[in-house]
């Protein structure tokens, strides 16, 4: 059979690319189309790098002309992608870089109680695992969890001396550096800081610390959008940030703040994707069966809307929580579905930021003065 090109056109737009308003044709994404026989070959241009908007374009034209020129064409999507330019901003300033430190991820929520923390320590050991070397620096300055969850609360990083300087060495458990500020407070001690000086001690922990060669750096921020989050991105040139998110409505609103926030024209920082977190129950005894206790694929449609990856699902299991009471993270288990969830998950992250790395410059951090009391951000890339 042969194809004609006006009629694959015609279907063509009838599908657009996700986050544009007109179809693929009109807006001129699809730069070319060539027949040859029953073969087809579309060339398609985009503004985005993003992994997850490239192939969902190409399944939509795959299918587009399967189902209304000819089922059993052989389609081919060569995709070119041509980002426009974001001119020069005179107020932009580059953020320290920590010597030895590849990659740097913050992994974030909209709100408190959604398993950050969790995500957090699990995903450390999941990349420990798989062969990176990884430090967590707890950013959550109000309510620091990795002493506990790495079953490390009663040490104590010890200074060493790093080319005539005293430094910090983190601690290490499972094969993961940590430093925390809980290593600094008793159990039972409340941090009653204001921002300048819990922005001072999570400096000190940056750049004070002797961290070595990590691949990976993770950041576990405190819940929401605020003063902690700007002093870390006014130090440090993130990679790329993590939201984590359970399928609830009130939790996916958070979220979306969260992920505007680091989208944001003023700190521009790339969202790695969201990570959905008690996505469903399965009961022990029923191996197969999957009930969605707080709702059923909130993250997707979320991520969707925001044109950003879903990095992946964790069940609600029992387990993680035990895990983490008792300093071993639940990734650490063998053959469970833990394993497999944090696993899919933490190859996607590797998969973005290599994704990211390749397709964008490096993150600049942002300046902040202060204004009559208030911190206004002045700009980044």
């Amino acid at each position: 059979m042969k194809l004609d090109r006006k009629e694959i056109l015609k279907a063509l737009e009838t599908i657009s690319v996700a986050g544009e308003g007109k179809n693929m044709v009109e807006s001129g994404a699809v730069q070319n189309v060539l027949t040859f026989g029953d073969e087809v070959v579309v060339d398609l241009l985009l503004s985005t790098p993003a992994l997850h908007i490239k192939k969902r374009a190409e399944v939509d034209i795959i299918k587009t002309i399967h189902d209304l020129v000819y089922e059993k064409a052989k389609v081919k999507v060569n995709i070119k992608v041509e980002a426009p330019e974001k001119p020069e901003n005179p107020n932009l300033i580059k953020g320290k870089p920590i010597p030895g430190i590849s990659n740097i991820v913050a992994v974030a929520s909209g709100k408190g109680g959604v398993g950050k923390s969790t995500v957090t320590a699990n995903l450390a050991v999941t990349l420990a695992k798989m062969g990176f070397n990884v430090g967590v620096l707890d950013a959550d300055i109000y309510g620091p969890s990795m002493p506990i969850m790495f079953d490390v609360e009663n040490a104590k990083p010890i200074s060493v001396e790093v080319d005539g300087k005293s430094k910090m060495k983190p601690v290490e458990s499972y094969e993961v550096k940590i430093l925390s500020i809980g290593f600094f407070t008793k159990p039972d001690q409340a941090v009653i800081w204001r921002g300048p000086m819990a922005a001072k001690a999570l400096n000190q922990m940056i750049f004070d610390a002797d961290w070595g060669q990590l691949d990976f750096l993770l950041i576990d921020l405190p819940p929401g959008t605020g003063d902690i989050h700007l002093s870390i991105m006014q130090s440090l040139p993130i990679t790329g940030a993590v939201v984590v998110s359970t399928p609830q409505a009130v939790a996916l609103a958070d979220a979306k703040k969260g992920v505007s926030m680091f989208k944001s024209d003023a700190i521009s920082v790339p969202v790695l994707g969201i990570i959905e977190n008690m996505a469903y129950f399965t009961p022990e005894e029923l191996p197969n069966n999957k009930y969605y206790i707080f709702g059923k694929e909130g993250a997707k449609n979320l991520a969707e809307d925001l044109q950003v990856p879903v990095l992946g699902e964790i069940p609600l299991v029992q387990s993680i929580r035990e895990a983490g009471d008792y300093g071993r993270p639940a990734a650490l288990q063998t053959a469970t579905p833990l394993e497999t969830a944090f696993e899919e998950i933490a190859r996607n992250v590797v998969q973005e930021v290599v994704e990211r790395n390749e397709t964008l410059p490096p993150t600049e951090a942002i300046k902040i003065t202060t204004m009559a009391g208030c911190s206004a951000v002045k700009g980044k890339k």
